[in-house]
């Protein structure tokens, strides 16, 4: 092609390579900006919806977690009303042991028998303190709490959204109550009715035994979902980040080098638009 003044090609060729290198910086520069590739779903729609469904499951995994650390709260402070309950069980016990004694006087066995009944008001004490957040498994009328597990259905059977979750039942452990069979006037006062009071015992120990194991195995349940949940949350986050992420040290590279294309580019730009002025030295 010959010389012109009205079409310059190589300035047009020039103008297009800084545009786009331009554009190039532009973008690499929004990704060292926001550290994400892709920021919307202009990017890499595929990659941007992926990513806002695991950000929707890890908003859900935050309410299970939370959910979780309610019911252990609850059921930590159970376990430690239970605990209390039980030793102090053990000590009626031998209370009683002390009064069914019959080489024991009435004096002593009167006050053996005061000993007695305040470790069985202890009880009650005990059980209306054991709340937390308004649940309480040791007092028959606490209610039970219930956790989420998982986003997943519980049952697939049934319509519509049923989650999966983890229950703790009620131990109901009042005087009087099918766990302590001690009632709330028991005593000790004469040798017969500590003797009653010893096999009484006896079968509360027994009732606790079962009643600490079920709170003990729903604590290390929940424990381990906890456990389970937050490795899950960090996976999917971890999946999150290799989706949409960017690679800095790549980024930081590329900038360097679009940086130098952009000044090689307006250089070239420059050159070329200085062509069209040989042609004045024609007409010399």
């Amino acid at each position: 092609m010959g010389f012109s003044v009205n079409t310059n090609t190589g300035a047009m060729a020039a103008l297009q390579s800084l545009t786009s290198t331009t554009k190039a910086l532009n973008t690499t520069s929004n990704r060292i900006t926001t550290g994400m590739n892709v920021a919307s779903t202009k990017d890499n729609s595929a990659a941007y919806t992926t990513a806002q469904s695991l950000r929707s499951d890890l908003g859900g995994l935050q309410s299970v977690t939370s959910s979780l650390a309610r019911a252990k709260s609850v059921t930590d402070v159970a376990i430690a009303g239970a605990e209390q309950i039980s030793d102090i069980v053990n000590q009626m016990k031998a209370k009683a042991y002390q009064s069914a004694d019959a080489g024991v006087d009435q004096a002593s066995r009167d006050g053996i028998n005061r000993d007695f009944t305040a470790l069985r008001d202890q009880i009650t004490t005990i059980v209306n303190a054991s709340e937390f957040n308004g649940t309480n498994l040791l007092k028959a009328s606490g209610g039970a709490v219930s956790a989420l597990q998982s986003l997943k259905d519980g049952d697939a059977a049934t319509a519509g959204y049923q989650p999966d979750a983890l229950s703790v039942a009620n131990q109901g452990l009042d005087l009087g109550g099918s766990v302590i069979t001690v009632g709330a006037s028991g005593n000790i006062s004469t040798t017969a009715a500590a003797t009653a009071m010893i096999d009484t015992l006896t079968t509360t120990q027994t009732n606790l035994a079962v009643s600490l194991s079920s709170l003990g195995s729903a604590s290390r349940q929940i424990d381990a979902q906890s456990t389970f949940t937050s490795k899950l949350s960090d996976s999917i986050e971890s999946g999150i980040g290799n989706l949409v992420d960017a690679d800095l040290a790549k980024e930081s590279a590329r900038l360097q080098a679009l940086q130098v294309k952009q000044q090689l580019g307006v250089q070239a730009l420059s050159i070329a638009n200085q062509a069209p002025q040989t042609i004045t030295s024609l007409f010399r």
